[in-house]
């Protein structure tokens, strides 16, 4: 088994199960399975020390300067990325992380960084439903469905808001390492997961 670093971006302002559910995820999947899957970690513009919707306070393992390169990297949303989304070397790290990575997933409005980042461009995506019709704005070209949980284009994955970052964690658990594996994390973590559910696939 290929050992995966996936680094999940936070910031100020981010939201909180945005992130921690799909550290949740990634991380109970890795301990299921002797912590062979992923190397899960918290990534910032630099370490330190950021307060997420609603005062919760949470710490950076890396700054982006000196993280381990990611394989994946996980875009969640929040008000924070009103800010974010005009943060130019925060946006340029993540283009080039793209660039290398295997897969990159945006949750909620973590689509405006991936947006600025010319990653959605001609896509069919989705994000948080109270930023359809601002999303069409950043990215004319894409195609915003808003019937779907998630969205997979193969090296992008865009989900709907908070909660569904739960719902595209568990898909690329199975995605990668089967079906088995993704249904152990949902039992272990009670969790009603739906392999099936509505979604995009390319």
């Amino acid at each position: 088994m290929i050992k995966r670093n996936l680094a999940i971006l936070i910031f100020d302002g981010v939201e909180v199960l945005d992130f921690a559910g799909p550290f949740e995820v990634f991380a109970v999947t890795s301990e299921l399975n002797n912590y062979e899957p992923f190397n899960v970690f918290l990534v910032a513009e630099a370490k330190g020390s950021f307060k997420a919707v609603n005062g919760l306070k949470v710490i950076s393992d890396y700054g982006i300067e000196d993280c381990p390169h990611p394989d994946i990297l996980v875009v969640p949303g929040g008000i924070g990325t009103r800010n974010q989304m005009n943060n130019q070397s925060l946006i340029t790290w993540i283009k080039s992380i793209y660039e290398q990575a295997e897969l990159v997933m945006s949750v909620c409005t973590g689509t405006r960084l991936l947006a600025k980042a010319g990653l959605l461009d001609g896509l069919e995506i989705t994000t948080h439903h109270e930023a359809y019709d601002e999303l069409r704005q950043l990215v004319p070209t894409a195609l915003v469905n808003e019937q779907k949980r998630f969205i997979d284009r193969g090296k992008i994955l865009t989900t709907g808001g908070i909660s569904a970052g739960l719902d595209g964690s568990m898909y690329i658990v199975a995605k990668l390492l089967g079906t088995e594996i993704a249904q152990k994390t949902a039992t272990y973590m009670e969790y009603n997961w739906q392999p099936n559910q509505k979604l995009s696939i390319y």
